[in-house]
């Protein structure tokens, strides 16, 4: 990169570009991140296109560098640019697992997350079987001939969520969950697995980090639930669609939007979760035993 006889152009490389710059000067991120206050880990997430570039970071780390003012003004605008496009992870991709990586390292990110489900239950909060009977909805994606490596996929991407879940349990994070009761009714695996299901939500709305709240049947609705969503902090929104997840990245009007209609399903919403979920578990234990009577 270093090599290059001009730093790249474009709006998504404003961290190559700071990269390039900074092995210009010869000076390492260590010592980088002791001059502008920030971590050599966060300088090395900007650099690699990991973390969205913030303009005033950009234009923080482009002044420690001694930059003329017009690269100082041009990095900045640049920085600016890469916060307007909607990002698209198209489902149709065949490397489900990629995916997985992306959303994780884009929760890695911040210290709270509030995600908002009224048809499935989160891929935060999935068991490994549910998981799998809901990845497996994007085989329609693919060819006969691509079944193959679809299974493969979808091993890896399930493998993948299970590990994202890992951060529940990481005291210094928040995570707030805000459910449509239909996460329940919505049969996406066999009615055992529903129950392992149920019971993996019991375990995770225990924790001190977590919150679970459910949107009763036949409560009215504020907003309509016409998507799930989540948000990753103020830095981003991930929106679902039926074959692809859109991911809004710093553009903080999409960020604050979503979250005052997070805030107005939650005024509806219910803490008392215990009854919902017994209510669905006798349920499904009821179709059990009529499946062995």
């Amino acid at each position: 990169m270093s090599d290059s006889p001009d730093p790249p152009q474009s709006p998504g490389d404003v961290g190559a570009a700071l990269a390039w710059w900074r092995k210009r000067r010869k000076i390492s991120g260590q010592v980088l991140g002791r001059r502008v206050g920030m971590s050599q880990a966060k300088i090395s997430r900007l650099e690699t296109g990991v973390s969205t570039p913030d303009p005033e970071d950009v234009r923080r780390i482009a002044e420690s560098l001694d930059l003329p003012s017009a690269e100082v003004e041009r990095l900045a605008s640049l920085a600016e640019q890469s916060e307007q496009p909607l990002i698209d992870w198209q489902a149709a991709e065949p490397n489900l697992t990629n995916r997985q990586e992306i959303i994780k390292s884009l929760e890695a990110l911040v210290r709270e997350v509030r995600v908002f489900q009224p048809a499935v239950v989160p891929g935060l909060l999935q068991t490994s079987e549910y998981a799998r009977s809901v990845l497996k909805s994007f085989r329609f994606e693919v060819g006969e001939n691509e079944l193959g490596a679809s299974e493969l996929a979808i091993s890896e991407a399930v493998a993948e969520r299970m590990a994202r879940g890992q951060a529940l349990y990481k005291p210094d994070r928040q995570f707030h969950f805000l459910l449509a009761e239909t996460v329940l009714t919505t049969m996406v695996c066999e009615p055992l697995d529903m129950l392992g299901q149920i019971k993996r939500l019991r375990e995770v709305a225990a924790l001190p980090n977590v919150t679970v709240k459910f949107i009763r049947h036949y409560t009215r609705w504020p907003v309509p639930p016409l998507n799930g969503f989540e948000l990753m902090g103020d830095r981003a929104v991930m929106v679902d669609t039926v074959n692809s997840s859109l991911v809004s990245r710093a553009d903080r009007q999409v960020v604050q939007q979503h979250r005052r209609i997070f805030e107005a399903l939650e005024s509806v919403a219910t803490t008392d979760i215990g009854p919902v979920m017994d209510a669905h578990q006798d349920r499904y234990l009821q179709m059990l035993r009529s499946a062995v009577a």
